[in-house]
Parts: structure tokens; C-alpha cells; sequence
């Protein structure tokens, strides 16, 4: 059973980015398959590294798509960004130092920061690109 199950209130109308964010729900779902089927921790790690991995490259893209178009709020959308990535990294040096209950804690923080994310925060930008292609 997944942690989010992908759904067209997710799409932005930007092709690239939509696809950066099937793939950041894809790499959720799985560190939590492989939670939840009790693999071993340094997996789970891993899975969840490869997560944190591909946000950066999706936090990046993101921007750089941002200023390319004059989106106007790039400097809050980017400190929301640093700030995610920040507690992530915290977050995933506690999970080396093998905390029991932190890779549940983390799945739970990365599930409701990415909802919450894409549904407002992203949304604002993709209205703005419509409101520049229409």
C-alpha cells in the first residue's frame, strides 16, 4: 500500500516538473514499502538518501525553471527549499545513527511537507504559468 497515491490534483501543467514529482512520490513509496516490509535499516537508508538525492536535483530544476520564467516569489519558494533540505539532512544523520523510530518519523515528515508542497506552494507557480501561456 503506498504512503501517497499519485493524483491529478498533483499536476502543475508542467511537463518536466510534473515528472519530477511522479518521480519524488515513486522513491516515497518505496523507502516506505521498504519500511513497512521491515527491510533492513541500512536499505531503508538508502532508499531514503536516494529521495533526499533526487529533491535536490528536483529542488534545483524547480529554481531554474523559476527564474528562467520571472516567477516572482523564487526567493521564498528556494528558502522553503533550503529549509526542507535542512531538516532532511538532520533527520537522515539521526537515521545513520540507526534511532529506531526515526525512519517512520521522517516518511511521515517527507509525506505531509511533499502534499503539502506540491498542493500550495508549487500550485502558485503553476498558476502563474498559465497565467503567462494564456
Amino acid at each position: 500500500m503506498p504512503l501517497i497515491d499519485w493524483d491529478d490534483k498533483f499536476l502543475l501543467g508542467i511537463p518536466q516538473l510534473d515528472e519530477h514529482h511522479r518521480q519524488l512520490v515513486r522513491l516515497l513509496n518505496q523507502a516506505f514499502d521498504g519500511f513497512t516490509a521491515k527491510a533492513p535499516a541500512e536499505e531503508v537508508s538508502t532508499l531514503l538518501e536516494a529521495l533526499a538525492d533526487y529533491a535536490t536535483y528536483h529542488f534545483a530544476a524547480e529554481e531554474n525553471w523559476m527564474k528562467a520564467n520571472g516567477y516572482p516569489r523564487l526567493t521564498e519558494h528556494a528558502a522553503e527549499h533550503d529549509k526542507f533540505s535542512a531538516r532532511v539532512t538532520e533527520m537522515l544523520r539521526d537515521v545513520s545513527a540507526e534511532n529506531p523510530t526515526l525512519p517512520l518519523e521522517l516518511l511521515t515528515f517527507l509525506k505531509n511537507w511533499l502534499v503539502e508542497h506540491i498542493l500550495t506552494t508549487d500550485a502558485d507557480y503553476g498558476r502563474f504559468f498559465r497565467t503567462q501561456t494564456a
